[in-house]
């Protein structure tokens, strides 16, 4: 059950409807995480913007999608994990893409360096090494390239924490974290 409720079409206020109604608009739906930022429609509209410019860098879907998944599993928020397992699967992930994201890894061989730096910066707080930016480098990637990861790892674990901490409903198929050995 979720420990921060999450705002109804019903119970929204003029400001939160509109915000639904701009969110139904491009999705479809509003998934319940939006309704928990909704609180606050400050933090909803900022997500909001930071979300749409991240997602017209230079960064394909699948590799956006390939960080969402490692750093859910790694963060164990089991909200995120389930969304971005079936917005994954949209982007054209396969069952094996999504379990080697999650593993930390991936089949193709430069979106692998992207993963593991993701899961580095989120394991050392930022504190990457030298060889861990020369290995994204080395892959393909541009300084901007760099940033834009950077920046989809900050907006990953603003929604895991939030997920976490809400502990709100999963309304995605509901995608089971691994457990650590």
């Amino acid at each position: 059950m979720s420990r921060i409720t999450t705002i109804s079409n019903d119970s929204a206020n003029n400001e939160q409807r509109d915000l639904f109604e701009a969110i139904q608009g491009q999705l479809g739906a509003v998934p319940n995480f939006l309704r928990v930022f909704a609180h606050s429609p400050a933090a909803l509209k900022a997500f909001l913007g930071l979300y749409h410019i991240a997602n017209h860098g230079t960064l394909d879907a699948t590799t956006r999608e390939r960080i969402a998944l490692a750093l859910a599993q790694q963060n164990q928020c089991e909200y995120c994990l389930s969304a971005h397992t079936a917005i994954g699967r949209k982007a054209g992930l396969n069952e094996a893409e999504i379990e080697a994201n999650r593993a930390g890894g991936s089949q193709d061989a430069k979106a692998a360096v992207a993963v593991n730096f993701a899961r580095a910066l989120v394991e050392h707080k930022g504190e990457v090494t030298n060889a861990e930016l020369q290995a994204m480098r080395d892959a393909g990637f541009s300084e901007s390239d760099i940033v834009e990861v950077i920046t989809h790892v900050g907006m990953n674990l603003l929604t895991n924490i939030l997920g976490k901490t809400s502990r709100v409903d999963i309304d995605f198929p509901k995608v089971a974290l691994n457990q650590a050995a």
